[in-house]
């Protein structure tokens, strides 16, 4: 069967690609407008880029009616935000901050999550986060125009969090003992229960 995204109303288009586009990784985004103004949410279209130099991207995506976001505004005003990877126990209090309010409401605030101060950027970072990446902009890409459209945020990193818990020896991430979300569809996501380990060719 072939589907024409195009041919099909947004909200579907969003539906069939983001249950096939799966798991997804959470990027839980503080941000602070210049005004002072702290905003949290989450965004499923996220990933890394390259390791050097350090850069992940997020995709912040326009409104229906074609407004920006408070993540996007704020972060083309001060040019900084941190990404912080939600755990299983965190999954509630971060679906909570995905609802749409008005920009003077600290999501955070309202969720009763704790913040605190980041190291290098002025963007608070969530506390209880395992993981966290301050970032400053690299650039954002726009991606299509009016509603659904979207905002491809490069974010160079200049440092990371990590809970000595789940770090090992190697300097590499425990996943088991992280528990990271993963996003699917709808009110779906998804944790890490197994390794599938497949060696490269020789």
């Amino acid at each position: 069967m072939e589907i024409d995204l195009f041919s099909l109303e947004p909200r579907d288009a969003h539906d069939l690609l983001t249950s096939a586009v799966i798991p997804r990784p959470i990027a839980w985004v503080s941000s602070v407008s210049q005004q002072g103004q702290i905003n949290l949410a989450p965004f499923s279209f996220f990933s890394g880029v390259t390791w050097h130099p350090p850069t992940l991207c997020v995709s912040v995506v326009n409104r229906k009616d074609g407004s920006r976001k408070d993540t996007i505004l704020n972060i083309e005003e001060t040019g900084q935000f941190v990404v912080n990877m939600v755990s299983e126990e965190m999954g509630q209090l971060m679906v909570a901050t995905s609802a749409t309010v008005a920009r003077d409401v600290d999501e955070a605030r309202t969720a009763g999550i704790a913040l605190v101060p980041s190291t290098k950027v002025d963007a608070p970072r969530v506390k209880e986060a395992r993981i966290a990446f301050e970032c400053v902009k690299d650039r954002v890409i726009v991606v299509g125009s009016g509603p659904h459209s979207a905002n491809l945020i490069l974010g160079r990193i200049r440092i990371m969090h990590v809970d000595e818990e789940i770090l090992e020896p190697d300097m590499r991430i425990d996943s088991a003992r992280a528990r990271l979300l993963g996003r699917l569809s709808g009110t779906k996501f998804c944790d890490l229960r197994s390794v599938i380990e497949i060696a490269p060719p020789k």
